[in-house]
C-alpha cells in the first residue's frame, strides 16, 4: 500500500471512528445535506428556463409562481449548504481535536533521544501544517470536489434526457479534459510546493533557534550573522515562490481556454437546436446557466487538488510521527514500581550515544536505603547520564538498574518517575507565572503548600519583593529570572512533588555561598533518611555524603567517603586541591 492510501486509511479511522455513533450521524447528515443542496442548486437554472420561456410567450402576464419558485430553490439550496457546513464542521473539529491531542500525547511518550535528534521548529511546523491541511482537505472535499462530482452526474443525466446525448457528451468531455489538465499541471506544481515547505521548515527552525538563544547572539554580536543565515533561506524561498506563481498563471489560463471551448461547443449546439425549434430560448439560457454554475467550483479545482494532495503529504508526515516508537517503551505486562526502602543498584552498566561515543563502561555501585551518594568527575565523565538512565530517558546498552530489587525495565515508567525527584543543572521554565512553575511539581497543590515549597527553596523573600508575587511572568524558558532564581524555582517544584528518591544535578551551582548553604541545610533536613543522589562539581557541597564515586572517562575510578578519598591521595584529592587553589573551597 502506497503512502497516500495509507494516510487516507489512517484518516478514515478518525472520520468514521468505532463506537462513536454521534460522529457518524453528523457525517451522514452532512453528506445528506450536500446531496439535497445540490439538487436544489440544479433546480435554479430549470426555474430560469421557465421564466425565459414564459416571458417569450406571455410577456404581459407577471410570472409570480415561477419567480417564487426560483427564489425558493435558491433559499433552500443555500439553507442546505449552510446545514452541510455546520454539521461537517462539527465532524472536522472533532477530528482536529482528536488528532492534535493524540499527536501531542504521543510526542510526550517518545524518548529523549528522539527529541534531541529533532529540531523543535521543524517539528512544530509539521504539526501546524498537518492540522491546517486537515481543515483544508475537508473544506475542499465538501465545497468543491463532492459538489462538482454530484452536479456532473446529475447534469449529465439531465442533459441526456432533456436535450441530447451529444450535449451531455460535450459537457463530460469538457469536464474530463479540464480535470486531467488540472491534475497534470497541479502535480508538477506540487513538487515546487514541497521545495517551498522544506525551505519554510529551515527558515522556521533557524528563526526559533536564534530567538531561543537570544542572549548568546548578543554575547557574540552575531545579529547580522543570524539575519544573513535567515535571509539566505528566505531568498531561495522567494525564488521558488515566483516559480510557483508562474505555474499557477499557466494553470488558470489553460483552464479558462478548455472551459471556453467546451462552453462554446455547448452553446453552438444549443443555438443550432433552437434554430430548428427543437428547444426553446429558455433551454439555451438554462444550458448556459448550468455550465456557469458547474464551472464556478471547478475554477478552484487546481488549487483544491494541490491542497488536498499536499494536505495528504502533510498529514502523512504527522502520521509518521505517530508511527515513531519510543526507544524506552514499557514492556508487555510491566507492573508499577513498589517503593520499599529506596535501595538503588547499577549493575554492569554500559552506555553510549553512538558507536563512536561511549560514555559509561561497566558501571557497578549500590546505594543503600537512606544514603546520600555523590558523583564527581570532569565534564563529560558521564555523571548526568547516570540520572537520565535512572529516569529511563535512555536504556543502557548493557546491564540493569534496580530500585528495591526491581529491574527498571520491568516496571512502568510512570510509576518509576513518581518516586524520583530531580533538580537539573540546566533549569528551563515554562513561559508562565512563578506560581505555575512551582506548582508544576504537584499541579493539585494548595496555595499554602506552594508557599511552603518556595520558602524551603529560599524564594519567599524574592517573591515578596515582586509587585505581582507568584503571578509574575518568568518569560520564555525563564529568561526574566537569573540563574540562581531559576534554580531555586526548580528546587521548589521538586520539593512540592515530595519524591521518595532525591536527585540533585549541580542543584545549587548558580547560587551565592550564603544562599547555597541555607538551601543545602533545608534540603538535608527534607531529604533526611531518604535516598539522595548528588551530581556535583563543587566538592565542598558533598563532603558529608555517605559515598562518593569519582568518574573518569566512563568508569568509576575511586569510591569512598570524603576523608577516605583524601587519604588515598588519588584523583579526588587532586580535584580537591585544585578547587582550593581556584578559590572554590576554603583551605584548612
Amino acid at each position: 500500500m502506497n503512502t497516500k492510501n495509507l494516510t487516507l486509511k489512517k484518516l478514515k479511522v478518525y472520520l468514521w471512528p468505532k463506537n462513536m455513533v454521534k460522529a457518524k450521524v453528523y457525517l451522514v447528515s452532512a453528506l445528506s445535506f450536500l446531496l439535497i443542496g445540490r439538487i436544489f442548486v440544479l433546480c435554479g437554472p430549470v426555474a430560469f428556463k421557465y421564466l425565459i420561456d414564459h416571458l417569450e410567450k406571455s410577456p404581459a402576464v407577471f410570472p409570480a409562481g415561477i419567480l417564487i419558485s426560483f427564489v425558493a430553490v435558491r433559499i433552500l439550496a443555500q439553507t442546505f449548504n449552510e446545514l452541510r457546513d455546520y454539521t461537517f464542521n462539527i465532524v472536522t473539529q472533532r477530528v482536529f481535536r482528536e488528532i492534535s491531542v493524540t499527536t501531542f500525547k504521543h510526542l510526550h511518550s517518545l524518548s529523549l533521544k528522539f527529541h534531541l535528534n529533532r529540531q523543535t521548529g521543524g517539528l512544530s511546523r509539521i504539526i501546524e501544517r498537518a492540522t491546517k491541511s486537515l481543515e483544508m482537505i475537508s473544506q475542499f472535499l465538501m465545497m468543491t470536489i463532492f459538489p462538482s462530482i454530484i452536479e456532473t452526474i446529475f447534469l449529465s443525466i439531465l442533459l441526456w434526457i432533456w436535450y441530447s446525448p451529444w450535449c451531455s457528451l460535450i459537457m463530460v468531455l469538457t469536464m474530463v479534459t479540464y480535470v486531467v489538465f488540472t491534475i497534470i499541471v497541479s502535480t508538477k506544481r506540487l513538487k515546487i510546493v514541497k521545495q517551498m515547505n522544506a525551505y519554510d521548515n529551515t527558515a522556521q527552525t533557524r528563526a526559533i533557534d536564534s530567538l531561543l538563544n537570544f542572549e548568546t547572539v548578543k554575547y557574540f554580536g552575531n545579529e547580522e550573522f543570524e539575519v544573513k543565515r535567515y535571509d539566505e533561506v528566505q531568498a531561495v524561498y522567494e525564488k521558488t515562490s515566483r516559480k510557483l506563481r508562474g505555474s499557477l498563471n499557466f494553470l488558470n489560463a489553460g483552464q479558462a481556454i478548455i472551459f471556453s471551448i467546451g462552453l462554446g461547443g455547448m452553446l453552438a449546439f444549443a443555438v443550432q437546436r433552437a434554430a430548428i425549434g427543437a428547444i426553446t430560448p429558455g433551454d439555451v439560457a438554462a444550458l448556459f446557466a448550468f455550465s456557469l454554475q458547474l464551472v464556478m467550483p471547478l475554477f478552484n479545482l487546481g488549487f483544491a487538488y494541490r491542497e488536498i494532495k499536499q494536505g495528504i503529504v502533510n498529514l502523512g508526515e504527522m502520521f509518521e510521527l505517530l508511527d515513531q516508537e519510543s526507544d524506552t517503551k514499557d514492556i508487555a505486562g510491566a507492573k508499577p514500581l513498589v517503593y520499599k526502602t529506596g535501595k538503588v543498584v547499577f549493575e554492569n552498566i554500559c552506555f553510549n550515544y553512538g558507536a563512536d561515543r561511549q560514555i559509561l563502561k561497566n558501571i557497578n555501585f549500590e546505594i543503600q536505603p537512606g544514603e546520600t551518594a555523590a558523583f564527581v568527575g570532569a565534564t563529560g565523565a558521564g555523571k548526568s547520564t547516570l540520572s537520565r538512565l535512572l529516569f529511563r530517558f535512555y536504556d543502557p546498552c548493557k546491564g540493569s538498574i534496580y530500585i528495591d530489587d526491581q529491574d527498571l525495565k520491568s516496571v512502568t515508567q510512570e510509576s518509576l518517575r513518581e518516586v524520583l525527584g530531580m533538580v537539573p543543572q540546566d533549569t528551563v521554565l515554562f513561559n508562565d507565572t512563578l506560581g505555575y512553575n512551582i506548582a508544576y511539581g504537584a499541579p493539585d497543590a494548595s496555595p499554602s503548600q506552594i508557599q511552603e515549597a518556595a520558602k524551603n527553596a529560599e524564594l519567599d523573600a524574592f517573591i515578596a519583593s515582586l509587585p505581582e508575587g507568584f503571578d509574575t511572568k518568568v518569560g520564555e524558558r525563564g529568561l526574566k529570572l537569573s540563574g540562581g532564581e531559576k534554580q531555586r524555582v526548580a528546587i521548589a517544584r521538586m520539593l512540592l512533588k515530595k519524591p521518595k528518591i532525591f536527585i540533585f544535578d549541580e542543584a545549587t551551582s548558580a547560587l551565592d555561598s550564603s544562599t547555597e548553604k541555607r538551601i543545602q541545610e533545608s534540603l538535608q533536613k527534607i531529604s533526611k533518611n531518604q535516598t539522595t543522589i548528588i551530581i556535583a562539581h563543587r566538592l565542598s557541597t558533598i563532603v558529608d555524603a555517605d559515598k562518593i564515586f569519582v568518574l573518569d572517562q566512563g568508569v568509576i575510578a575511586e569510591s569512598g567517603t570524603h576523608v577516605k578519598l583524601l587519604q588515598q591521595n588519588g584523583l579526588y584529592a587532586k580535584l580537591w586541591n585544585q578547587q582550593i587553589n581556584e578559590g572554590l573551597i576554603e583551605g584548612d
